[in-house]
């Protein structure tokens, strides 16, 4: 019986010790897979939104910059823009306009999945481009709002002004484009 007992106290053991080496190796080869990821990199990305005449030369100009992360959990994004009060009702008692709902206008990048390809920089880029238009009655006086939307996945070559977006304006002979630039960051 003292037999018996020795050997499955050895076997115990045996199986331990294995079960202890194997949850090592485990966590060396997480370790090991979490440390060779590469480090990320950092990129300046210079966005410049023109709008352009029916002769397609700049009528107006704005750049918007940011840097950017190959960190697969990176996400960026630039807001610039107003708020657009618009009436939407009056007091009861009088002729005042009291009540307001806001709109906002103005530029707005969204920006995932920076990833390096060579000498070039993938990204999944969403823009949106919105303004106050001319009033086409100048006797009402609620805003016409503008706007432009794009979404895409885009290639960069490194250094180089590249047009991502263009569209033609609706109210207009004239046109809308996004220009990007991408560079390492030193």
């Amino acid at each position: 019986m003292r037999k018996f007992f020795s050997i499955a106290g050895i076997v115990m053991l045996a199986f331990a010790l294995s079960h202890a080496s194997s949850a090592q190796d485990t966590t060396k080869t997480e370790e090991a897979q979490s440390s060779s990821e590469p480090a990320p990199h950092f990129y300046h990305l210079v966005f410049v939104v023109q709008e352009l005449g029916a002769d397609h030369k700049p009528v107006n100009s704005r750049t918007y910059t940011t840097t950017v992360s190959t960190d697969r959990h990176f996400t960026g994004s630039i807001r610039t823009g107003s708020r657009i009060p618009i009436a939407t009702g009056a007091s009861a008692n009088s002729k005042v306009i009291t009540d307001f709902q806001y709109i906002d206008v103005g530029i707005n990048f969204d920006i995932l999945h920076v990833v390096e390809n060579g000498r070039q920089l993938s990204l999944d880029l969403s823009a949106e481009i919105s303004s106050v238009a001319e009033a086409l009655d100048p006797n009402v006086h609620q805003p016409v709002i503008r706007q432009n939307r794009w979404k895409a996945a885009l290639l960069l070559p490194l250094g180089k002004e590249t047009t991502i977006f263009t569209s033609d304006s609706l109210d207009n002979s004239g046109s809308m484009q996004v220009l990007a630039t991408a560079t390492p960051a030193p």
